[in-house]
């Protein structure tokens, strides 16, 4: 039997002599936020995979949309770009089920122990894991890690571990880790389950807080194989891996090689797709999906176009404003900034009708506010009702203004005007806004992206007609990385897909302790006392009810808190392949699902045979 719930899955033992007193502790092969599991401890593999899926092949990806280079192999610390597909040398002591919200199963530790309150874990690792160098992976290895990460790692993965109070090896195999006394417990077993382990003995001769092209050391299914910097970085499986065949990897990592191609812009890159230099390729430009996909090997069905659904929140884009500038202090500025961003005409003229506006940062999803709060969320609000304004709880959640048909509409105009003047933001004589020091209201925005010009430049030309000194700031990606991670920007385009059990990822992303540590993702700079207590209730959240009633509140008072002008969204992924790839019948749930393709040796040879692939 596969499916049983976590009842039934998980076992109650006496605590052994290592444990708090005489507790009582529970023994499982995996965890999730709130108790349930689907799959069995004698499960064989993954609903979503096929378990005979054939191994071999290289499949190419293009580096992603905002990545065009790279000059480091080391993913854990702030200095360097590190390279796509790095964390696949890696492996961590438990592992996603895709088909499941937010449950892990054992990868490195073949079970965990721990208390009902999950105060601390004991991992006890697999006999047999090792290193790609045939080193055994031990408990001094995953106490190691914490205390590299805690001491030298970028900010953002602190953060990520500020919660573990300890971890100490019991014996080789056996690593208890203790979280910190009052911390929020309900993910933190899962969340440092799926955290990268380094090796010990590896760093003994390498310095970890040095950024390097040399290819690191780890335990996963791949190896770095070759690097031409700033270009390229292709993985290669490894033939002597460990944990090939546990039932979490089954079916999983098929191809023999995986390879990423970066390139200068978005021309260069559909070019290369259209020749066949590199095999797999989403589409992130509207344009380019609505007008390009018109060449040869499409139209021959060499190439295959599909859209495919994305069931996971779809993602909180948009023009987020850096609050550590002075000029952003009041809301009503940057909602007047925001409402000069014109979706309505932007979908229809620039992106073909294709996208949603988005409102919510889980929009596409139950945990989005909307209308009146009500019941439970209502109580909930009440609770901070001394500190959040009195129209958070009175108004439906903040919505974008819909604008009118043209670039420049004047309605909105007069709203945003209006806005400014009551801010101190008046238009002075030669028709720019001013405050009362005579400064000059001004914005730019950063980017990287040539593709995002012909979406910046209406945006800043509404602007500068409302009286602002707005700018549009083009820079190359080694200096928007350097930038964006020091916070030196006004305004940038950002997009985070945030989970369907949000947890400690919400402090990076919004909490005053990210607010002004760099490398972490807390872009608009947020410090606010009630966000952080909110964000610490989600974390704390008992069951599932609870934890969508305090989202619902949190996407509330975020939206109210004007730290971005929303974007849109579509709700799905647009691929475009080389035919030359199985798949399995069925799609996870809550992820694209590449990593359970396969090579398809046949169709190549055919490809290959007709002349469309070398």
């Amino acid at each position: 039997m596969r499916h049983l719930t976590a009842a039934l899955a998980l076992t109650l033992t006496a605590a052994p002599l290592w444990a708090d007193g005489h507790e009582t502790t529970i023994t499982s092969h995996g965890i999730s936020a709130f108790g349930e599991l689907k799959y069995a401890p004698d499960f064989t593999h993954f609903d979503y995979v096929n378990p005979d899926a054939p191994k071999g092949g290289t499949i190419s990806y293009r580096g992603t949309a905002n990545a065009n280079t790279f000059d480091s192999l080391n993913y854990f610390i702030l200095t360097g770009e590190p390279a796509q597909g790095i964390t696949r040398i890696y492996d961590t002591l438990l592992a996603r089920a895709y088909d499941e919200p937010d449950a892990v199963y054992g990868l490195l530790a073949e079970s965990i122990e721990y208390p009902e309150d999950r105060s601390w874990v004991i991992y006890t690792l697999r006999d047999g894991a090792t290193f790609a160098d045939g080193h055994p992976v031990t408990a001094e290895d995953v106490v190691f890690t914490v205390d590299t990460i805690k001491a030298d790692g970028s900010p953002r993965f602190q953060i990520r571990l500020k919660d573990i109070e300890s971890a100490t090896a019991i014996s080789d195999r056996e690593v208890r880790v203790d979280f910190a006394e009052g911390a929020s417990t309900r993910d933190l077993i899962s969340a440092f389950g799926q955290f990268p382990i380094i090796p010990a003995h590896y760093y003994e001769d390498v310095d970890f807080t040095r950024s390097t092209l040399e290819p690191p050391l780890g335990s996963g299914p791949y190896v770095v194989d070759t690097v031409d910097p700033g270009r390229s970085v292709t993985y290669c499986r490894n033939p002597d891996y460990w944990g090939a065949e546990l039932p979490v990897n089954v079916g999983k990592d098929n191809f023999e090689c995986i390879k990423y191609e970066y390139f200068a812009d978005r021309v260069a890159s559909f070019e290369a797709l259209k020749a066949g230099d590199y095999l797999f390729h989403e589409e992130n430009f509207s344009a380019q999906w609505g007008t390009a996909y018109d060449f040869p090997a499409l139209e021959k069905g060499w190439v295959i176009r599909e859209t495919i659904a994305d069931e996971r929140p779809s993602g909180a884009q948009g023009y987020w404003f850096n609050l550590r500038r002075p000029q952003f202090e009041d809301p009503r500025v940057r909602q007047a900034i925001g409402m000069m961003f014109n979706f309505e005409w932007s979908n229809r003229t620039l992106f073909y009708g294709l996208y949603d506006r988005t409102d919510s940062f889980w929009e596409n999803s139950d945990l989005q506010a909307d209308g009146l709060p009500v019941g439970a969320e209502l109580a909930y609000l009440q609770s901070f009702e001394n500190r959040l304004p009195a129209s958070v709880l009175t108004q439906p959640a903040f919505t974008p203004l819909v604008s009118g048909e043209r670039q420049f509409d004047r309605a909105t105009a007069r709203a945003a005007g209006a806005l400014l003047d009551e801010a101190g933001w008046p238009v002075d004589d030669d028709g720019m806004r001013r405050n009362a020091d005579g400064e000059t209201l001004k914005v730019t925005i950063l980017s990287a992206s040539p593709a995002f010009e012909r979406i910046n430049l209406p945006f800043i030309d509404n602007l500068q007609t409302i009286g602002v000194e707005a700018g549009y700031e083009f820079v190359d990606y080694a200096q928007y990385e350097e930038r964006t991670e020091r916070f030196e920007y006004d305004i940038i385009v950002g997009r985070f897909a945030l989970p369907l059990s949000p947890s400690i990822e919400l402090r990076n992303l919004f909490s005053s302790e990210s607010a002004n540590a760099p490398g972490t993702f807390n872009l608009s700079g947020l410090e606010d006392p009630v966000i952080d207590e909110m964000i610490e209730a989600v974390i704390a959240a008992e069951d599932r009810e609870t934890l969508t009633t305090r989202v619902r509140a949190l996407d509330r008072v975020l939206r109210d808190r004007q730290i971005w002008a929303p974007q849109w969204y579509k709700g799905t992924h647009w691929l475009a392949y080389w035919d030359v790839f199985g798949r399995p019948d069925v799609k996870p749930t809550f992820i694209r699902g590449i990593d359970y393709w396969w090579w398809d040796e046949a169709k190549y040879q055919s490809l290959k045979d007709q002349g469309a692939l070398r």
